[in-house]
């Protein structure tokens, strides 16, 4: 009889479920896809349900549902640091009780009522150790350290660990306490710069490379290193840890300068157009203040795993954690440090937290041997092609039904190689937050004007933000530098390889200033029809690299459904959707 596991992340940002049967991953989707709410943070009702229906099951058919945290160990930390810093804390504290004693600390009870589930059968673990399983218990590696940072889980801001392909498989070495955290850090950052804390620490990313590392002596004062790999925050210059809604103190104002308002246009040198010299100084400025900020976050991941791997040996690392996700920093992670493997599990972030809370049940309650390795990450849902037709059908589409795969390639890269921005919609969506040709808008990246395009006419959002490029197996190589180590991290776009320089300027719409990009390697056996349609994209371009990126508007989430894909198109300026094998033009 097969054993089957339930994991859950929910209640802070980017909630999901995902679904073990004896330990393979049947199904693993973010709530957002179904609630069309970005970062959902609610409990996963609906990405539960369908889990369930992939499995062929019902919720009294599970052995285990697994939530990836423990909520009162939180709670008490919530507590103690109020104490802590009180009086300064005295704005927040009557928020996180009516927060906390309202919903939070009861998710036990929560998780009874909302799913139907026996008490008996419920499990919690530690928001870092399930950090550390999804990040190493469907790695292909046997052996490894373990790295896990992000904001904050239970206490632990960063945590190291000891990876082994026996019982117990997973086992504590060393972390950093709140509210001394990398992730917070960079979270200030982003809130300085005017982004969304959460969500727009990407934006920064990319902001960056428009600025010199100019304020890397004010970011060695926030963020000091120290002996043996640990490191602190002087937390004279921030306020998350004791206030509501405010992550920074005047001071660091002092250090920096005035914050970035939300929204304010962002025009550095490098793309002034015809902003005063005013504007383009303060615009230079916020880019500078974003690189020194990535350029310490990088140095300081470095310091922290050159410290493991002194200490503890070894030739495989495994990352996981929101900064994680921070791809500039993974490339220098594989290029400059001790490690000759590198596998960082693609989903990173609280999402991730559900699958590694549903490993850690298989593997680490339950003892079970080590056996799926996460290659695929096509794992949410599918529509069936008759399901699809009368969608479009009902909606009085016009459309041409392509039928077999290889004539959908073949138009599609037609289309492409003519200018035409698409959108490509195949089979089940992605685990993670990046789309990698399942829920993708493709563009010819060879074009001057493309990015400025896709940003204004599809994508609605910040001229700066770059794209990524998607490159088959087979040639990339001949178009990136690689590090060794990034090789695995590149088929999840989570390092940012350098276009080689016989290729510079091929590649405008795809290449940041510094000649990086966040590349995708394309294998066959992981996407075979998205790499069947680069390869025929080759065969009009001599370019087996097309722009890649996420089916959406600023603001929504990936599209899941055949409808998000048809509202996405009539909403914005995209030239065709191809949605499993039906060919739709724009309406207008």
């Amino acid at each position: 009889m097969s054993t089957w596991i339930l994991g859950i992340s929910a209640l802070y940002h980017d909630a999901a479920a995902v679904l073990l049967r004896d330990g393979v991953i049947v199904a693993a989707a973010q709530e957002e896809r179904f609630s069309r709410v970005k970062h959902d943070a609610s409990l996963p009702v609906r990405a539960t349900k369908w889990c369930l229906e992939q499995g062929g099951i019902s919720i009294g058919d599970l052995d285990h549902l697994v939530f990836y945290e423990k909520p009162l160990r939180k709670f008490e930390r919530i507590l103690a640091n109020s104490v802590a810093t009180f009086p300064r804390s005295w704005r927040a504290f009557p928020r996180q009780m009516v927060t906390w004693l309202g919903s939070k600390l009861w998710v036990r009870n929560q998780l009874v009522a909302t799913f139907g589930i026996q008490p008996h059968k419920l499990l919690f673990s530690e928001h870092h150790l399930s950090h550390a399983a999804s990040a190493f218990l469907c790695s292909p590696y046997d052996e490894a350290t373990i790295l896990t940072v992000d904001g904050v889980g239970e206490e632990a801001t960063t945590g190291l660990w000891r990876g082994t392909a026996e019982a117990p498989f997973i086992e504590p070495l060393a972390e950093v306490r709140f509210p001394h955290s990398l992730g917070m850090f960079y979270s200030t950052i982003t809130a300085l710069l005017g982004f969304a804390v959460n969500s727009g620490e990407y934006k920064v990313m990319g902001m960056a490379a428009y600025g010199e590392p100019r304020f890397r002596a004010e970011m060695d004062k926030l963020l000091r290193l120290e002996d043996g790999g640990a490191f602190s925050l002087d937390l004279d210059y921030f306020s998350f840890h004791y206030h509501p809604t405010q992550s920074y103190r005047p001071r660091l104002v002092d250090l920096l300068g005035e914050p970035r308002m939300p929204g304010e246009p962002f025009r550095p040198t490098a793309i002034a157009g015809d902003a005063s010299a005013e504007a383009v100084a303060r615009n230079q400025r916020f880019a500078d203040i974003a690189a020194s900020a990535q350029s310490a976050i990088e140095d300081a991941l470095l310091h922290v795993v050159r410290a493991a791997h002194a200490e503890h040996g070894g030739d495989t690392l495994c990352m996981a954690g929101g900064v994680a996700l921070n791809s500039v920093a993974n490339h220098r992670l594989a290029k400059d440090g001790p490690y000759d493997k590198l596998w960082i599990q693609p989903a990173a972030g609280d999402a991730g937290g559900a699958l590694g809370a549903a490993l850690w049940a298989w593997h680490c309650v339950l003892g079970k041997p080590r056996a799926a390795t996460l290659d695929r990450i096509d794992l949410g849902r599918s529509w069936a092609r008759d399901q699809t037709r009368q969608i479009l059908d009902d909606l009085g589409t016009t459309y041409e039904d392509l039928g077999d795969t290889s004539t959908s390639t073949t138009r599609a890269a037609e289309d492409l190689a003519r200018g035409d921005i698409i959108g490509w919609f195949d089979g089940r969506f992605e685990w993670g937050p990046r789309a990698l040709g399942h829920r993708s808008i493709l563009a010819d990246p060879r074009g001057a004007d493309t990015k400025d395009k896709v940003n204004a006419r599809i994508k609605f959002r910040e001229s700066f933000r770059p794209f990524a490029p998607a490159i088959t197996e087979e040639a990339a190589d001949d178009w990136y530098d690689i590090a060794p180590a990034a090789r695995v991290p590149l088929r999840f776009m989570l390092a940012t390889p350098t276009l080689k320089p016989e290729r510079e300027g091929s590649l405008p719409a795809t290449t940041h200033l510094d000649g990086t990009s966040r590349v995708q390697i394309v294998r066959r056996s992981d996407h075979p029809h998205f790499h069947e349609l680069i390869t025929a994209f080759s065969g009009h371009s001599d370019t087996p690299v097309l722009l890649n990126t996420s089916f959406n508007l600023k603001g929504d989430p990936i599209v899941a459904s055949p409808i998000d894909a048809l509202a996405t198109l009539r909403r914005s300026e995209l030239d065709t959707l191809y949605l499993d094998g039906f060919r739709v033009p724009s309406p207008d």
